[in-house]
């Protein structure tokens, strides 16, 4: 991973157990998520996947700097930074507690970066079996492609896309 900004754990101890001929479902389940509705809903369908079958949850958040950032003044550049220590602190706060509630055992990951390729390469690196994604709420994306779009495209796992 490029830029690896903060990485912990929640929740019980996960193991992957002893091998189970014919076991169904996903044991490793990568969930991005961005702080927006959709993507909150893609956290709780991940979640309770993966409180159902065991699964152990990597979520990931990429603080994707705007593209206008640079040519900003500096003061845009803290705003942003700002914004997304915000967004981090408020999944961190929503994490802790769900992962002693529901038994599952979470890895929260923050990335910094574009958001394509740093969720598809932490889902490669924590060897997911699926990946959960929330569909774009931007309409620009139906003509140039969501991450969600990418992700499926990428066919290295199985993508479930959260409306």
């Amino acid at each position: 991973m490029s830029r690896v900004q903060l990485v912990e754990e929640y929740g019980p101890a996960w193991s992957t157990g002893p091998y189970e001929r014919g076991t169904d479902g996903p044991r490793v389940i990568v969930v991005g998520v961005d702080g927006s509705p959709t993507a909150l809903r893609a956290g709780s369908y991940a979640a309770g996947l993966a409180r159902r079958q065991g699964a152990r949850l990597v979520v990931v958040y990429v603080a994707a700097p705007s593209m206008w950032t640079g040519l900003a003044a500096a003061g845009g550049a803290d705003v942003e930074q700002q914004t997304f220590e915000e967004i981090i602190e408020q999944l961190r706060e929503e994490l802790r507690p769900r992962a002693e509630e529901l038994g599952v055992s979470i890895t929260f990951m923050v990335l910094r970066g574009e958001v394509f390729p740093e969720l598809r390469d932490a889902a490669t690196e924590a060897n997911a079996d699926m990946v959960v994604i929330g569909a774009s709420e931007q309409a620009g994306h139906r003509l140039v492609g969501s991450v969600a779009s990418r992700m499926v495209r990428a066919a290295v796992w199985p993508v479930v896309v959260v409306p």
